[in-house]
C-alpha cells in the first residue's frame, strides 16, 4: 500500500502530519502531487480550535487542512480527458462531491498527494504554463476571494476607492482594482511593511491610521463631498475592509458621504461598537463578499500573465519537511503576512 503524509490539525494550535494511505483515482478521477499550499486564515482557525465539526460525544474530530494547492499530476482516470501526467494545476476546493477540500471535507490540501473527483477542465482544476512557479500558482484560490470582493464592489474606472488591510486578500483587492482600471486606490493599515508593499503592487496612495487622520487624508487625496445633510466628507466612493475590525466599520461610517458603498470581504470579529444607525446619513450601501461564486478560475489567466506582481504577497516560503514552523510563523501575529508551504522534488 503506497502511503504519504498529510497535514490536519492535532491539539489546540498544533497540527499533526500523519501517515495515511496515498489515493487510488477512480475512471473520472485524478490524482495531483502536491507542489506548494498556502496556509489561510481559515486553516488557522481551525488550528487554533483543534478541529472541527464536533462528535457526537462532544469532542473535536481532527479535520485536515489545506485548500490553497497547485500541483502536477501524477496519475489520471480512464475516463479522464484534456489532460496529461505533469500537467501544472490549481484546484476548486469547492468543485468535489465528497465536501469542500481542507474545510470539512474528505481531502486536504496540505497534503502530498490530492484526489480530484470527477475531474473536470474549468469546473474542478485550470491548468497552468510551465512558467509559473507553484507558490504563485498557489494564490489562486484567495485572489479569486479577492477578485469577487471587486466584482461585488461594481468598481469602475471613475471610482475612487480604499481598501482596509494590507493583508493577502486586500492587498489583492488592490491589485485587481487597478488592474480594472480603477481612477484611484488608497491602502490603510498601521504596519509600515504592509504599506511598502501595497504601493509595490500598485496603490496610489497608502494610510496608516494610527498616525493620520484618514477622513482628512481620504479628502486630500480624493476631493470634498458630502453626506444626505450637507456635512463634508471626502469623495471616496467605495470602501473595502479587508480586515474586519469595528474600527474599519466606524471609521467609513463617520467619513462616507452620500451614497458611498462599503464592501466587507473580511470575517468580521464580533464587536458591540459597530454604529448602524450612522450609515443612514450616507445612505451607505453595505454589501457583504463571501468565497467566490463564479471567480475561482477567472483569475488564472491573469495570475499567470501578472505573476511578479502577485509573488510580492508571499511573505514566507517554508519547506514541507518544516509545516509546524510554517503553521507557528502564520499562528503568531505580526510573524508573517502569507505563508506558502512548498513541497521539494522528493516530496
Amino acid at each position: 500500500m503506497a502511503t504519504m503524509k498529510s497535514v490536519r490539525t492535532g491539539a489546540k494550535n498544533q497540527v499533526d502530519v500523519v501517515e495515511c494511505e496515498r489515493p487510488v483515482p477512480g475512471p473520472r478521477d485524478v490524482l495531483v502531487r502536491i507542489r506548494a499550499c498556502g496556509i489561510c486564515g481559515t486553516d488557522t482557525f481551525f488550528v487554533r480550535t483543534g478541529g472541527t465539526p464536533y462528535n457526537a460525544e462532544g469532542g473535536l474530530v481532527p479535520l485536515l487542512l489545506g485548500h490553497e494547492p497547485a500541483g502536477e499530476i501524477a496519475e489520471l482516470g480512464t475516463e479522464v480527458t484534456g489532460l496529461k501526467v505533469g500537467d501544472r494545476v490549481v484546484v476548486n476546493p469547492q468543485g468535489v462531491p465528497s465536501g469542500i477540500i481542507g474545510c470539512g471535507g474528505a481531502h486536504g490540501g496540505m497534503s502530498e498527494y490530492l484526489l480530484l473527483e470527477d475531474a473536470e477542465i474549468g469546473r474542478t482544476l485550470a491548468v497552468l504554463p510551465d512558467t509559473v512557479p507553484f507558490d504563485v500558482a498557489a494564490l489562486n484560490e484567495p485572489m479569486a476571494v479577492a477578485r469577487h470582493c471587486v466584482n461585488r464592489s461594481g468598481a469602475g474606472p471613475a471610482d475612487q476607492v480604499v481598501v482596509f488591510g494590507a493583508g493577502p486578500i486586500g492587498l489583492g483587492v488592490t491589485i485587481w482594482l487597478k488592474l480594472r482600471g480603477v481612477r484611484h486606490v488608497v491602502v490603510a493599515d498601521i504596519v509600515p511593511e504592509r504599506l511598502e508593499t501595497a504601493l509595490a503592487v500598485g496603490a496610489d496612495a497608502v494610510i496608516d491610521p494610527a498616525a493620520e487622520d484618514v477622513s482628512a487624508r481620504l479628502t486630500e487625496l480624493h476631493g470634498e463631498a458630502a453626506d444626505a445633510l450637507g456635512r463634508p466628507r471626502p469623495g471616496t466612493d467605495i470602501y473595502i475592509d479587508a480586515a474586519g475590525a469595528a474600527a474599519v466599520f466606524n471609521t467609513t461610517v463617520g467619513t462616507a458621504k452620500w451614497g458611498a458603498r462599503l464592501v466587507m470581504v473580511a470575517v468580521q470579529k464580533p464587536s458591540e461598537a459597530i454604529d448602524l444607525g450612522g450609515m443612514l446619513p450616507s445612505e451607505l450601501t453595505l454589501i457583504a463578499s463571501q468565497g467566490y461564486p463564479t471567480e475561482i478560475f477567472e483569475v488564472t489567466a491573469e495570475l499567470v500573465e501578472h505573476q511578479e506582481r502577485f509573488a510580492r504577497l508571499i511573505s514566507h516560503r517554508v519547506p514541507f519537511a518544516e509545516v509546524n514552523r510554517a503553521f507557528e510563523l502564520a499562528l503568531t501575529p505580526g510573524a508573517a503576512e502569507k505563508v506558502v508551504v512548498v513541497y521539494d522534488d522528493e516530496a
